[in-house]
């Protein structure tokens, strides 16, 4: 038995692990060709799991690279399920306990903006071939901040140069992309330069318009939600209302983020040097 166990801790020790923040162990199964990987070490792994070999932990992470697909049978086969996937790998579990597991689900929310830009004219983009304009809009990348989407987006777009000023608002709807839930973000910019230089594989057209009529189009007027964001702009431009600006901070999950708020009415906060 003793020499059993031994075995098995030296096929563990042929993984990188390292603990999670939720009571279990992330293996990461590398795809280099000098370390061995074979098909005998999920269960042996799983085995160890489940005698004890992870003293105090409750599930199993396994991150598969692309290269060891041929893996996922044999771990699928000892009880361990899909969490999430990503280009180069793909995410299995297994929870030890008998009861209801506690672990966080994949990602729920892809996150969108749309921008105005503040010059008495406003920016957009044309739906190819139905005639409509509309925001610049897109999706903010992994990693990204809202306000440097927002202007990477308008720049991308339509070649104009922009600075943040404010998240205007934001809308919450569900079963979207892939049935993803879904936010997005109303921002307003302050353009930096002028001349337009669209993104000619997506946008038909592109122009400086009256925000009244941007505003105008039956297509704006159609739908609730339009109408609701040309008031919040209107209102904004009329200085009847104040959106969230990003204002740097931290927190014991990371080292820097930006928390949103409306700086004209926020308490001040006490510089920390």
């Amino acid at each position: 038995m003793a020499a059993k166990a031994e075995s098995r801790e030296r096929e563990v020790k042929l993984l990188s692990a390292r603990n999670d923040q939720y009571g279990g162990v992330i293996v990461d199964i590398n795809g280099d060709e000098h370390r061995p990987c074979y098909l005998f070490i999920i269960s042996d792994l799983l085995n160890c799991a489940l005698e004890g070999a992870v003293q105090g932990k409750k599930g199993v992470w396994i991150k598969l690279p692309i290269e060891r697909v041929n893996l996922v049978e044999a771990a699928v086969k000892k009880g361990f399920w899909y969490h999430h996937a990503e280009p180069n790998y793909l995410m299995l579990m297994y929870w030890i306990p008998q009861s209801a597991h506690t672990l966080p689900a994949n990602a729920t929310h892809r996150v969108g903006i749309g921008a105005f830009l503040i010059n008495h004219n406003r920016e957009s983009g044309q739906y190819r071939g139905t005639g409509v304009w509309k925001l610049p809009t897109g999706v903010v990348d992994e990693g990204e901040d809202i306000f440097a989407a927002a202007v990477r987006e308008v720049k991308e777009e339509t070649g104009i140069d922009s600075e943040f000023v404010e998240v205007l608002a934001f809308r919450q709807s569900h079963k979207s992309f892939f049935q993803k839930s879904d936010l997005f973000f109303v921002c307003m910019l302050r353009p930096l330069s002028f001349d337009i230089q669209k993104q000619e594989h997506e946008i038909e057209a592109a122009k400086w318009m009256p925000f009244e009529e941007y505003a105008a189009q039956p297509f704006v007027q159609k739908y609730e939600l339009l109408r609701c964001i040309h008031d919040i702009c209107k209102a904004k431009m009329d200085g009847k209302y104040t959106g969230f600006s990003p204002v740097p901070s931290t927190s014991y999950t990371v080292q820097k983020s930006y928390l949103y708020l409306n700086t004209s009415t926020a308490p001040r906060r006490e510089s920390k040097l």
